[in-house]
């Protein structure tokens, strides 16, 4: 596991594709630093990106104060099918969690279980059959990025639950940047995900 900064009372890492944000990632940190992490925010199991971890119930708490506030950004980069129309845009949709079929939708509008859900987008690279793009989260629904642009007819490449017909075997999406107030200064970790088999291309 990289580790990108550590002190007694947070630990900044990266999580692969594959491991668990909740129990994975913290058995590592246990085996790692001899000490309990408690999570503070999460990525899905199939990708990869930035984490923090609290070290102790007191940072835990300052921490997710920090989400509460929106004081934590948090910033994506994703590889997304086909050609976007807009080289920046702001995607605002309500969202609602079908929680046993574990699948998020788009709805029209807010009901019992929906939540709003926003994001920002720039497009880096623009390619025949898709666009690498850079993302900034406004609010952190579940899937949020994977269904805002699948409702869109632009499923992240590998995301075949939200749509994609290509062989990859994840999506391409992953947590590249945090930044938040730490120690009375505002810090940043980032991560540039290894894609080059296709952003070569």
């Amino acid at each position: 596991m990289k580790i990108l900064y550590q002190d007694d009372n947070i630990i900044v890492c990266i999580k692969e594709t594959g491991l668990d944000s909740e129990h994975d990632m913290i058995d590592l940190i246990r085996e790692i630093t001899g000490k309990e992490a408690y999570v503070i925010h999460r990525l899905d199991k199939n990708v990869s990106g930035v984490m923090v971890y609290a070290l102790n119930k007191t940072s835990a708490r300052n921490l997710s104060q920090l989400i509460l506030e929106h004081k934590m950004i948090k910033e994506y980069v994703a590889v997304v099918s086909g050609v976007l129309e807009k080289s920046q845009d702001t995607l605002e949709d309500y969202m609602f969690k079908d929680r046993s079929k574990n699948k998020v939708f788009v709805v029209k509008k807010e009901r019992k279980g929906v939540k709003k859900a926003v994001l920002d987008y720039d497009v880096i690279h623009q390619f025949k059959q898709y666009a690498y793009v850079h993302i900034v989260l406004h609010t952190g629904r579940t899937h949020q990025i994977r269904v805002q642009f699948s409702s869109r007819k632009h499923p992240l490449l590998g995301d075949h639950k939200y749509g994609a017909r290509d062989t990859h075997k994840a999506p391409y999406l992953c947590c590249s940047k945090l930044t938040f107030p730490y120690n009375h200064q505002i810090v940043s970790f980032e991560f540039k995900p290894d894609w080059q088999d296709i952003l070569n291309d």
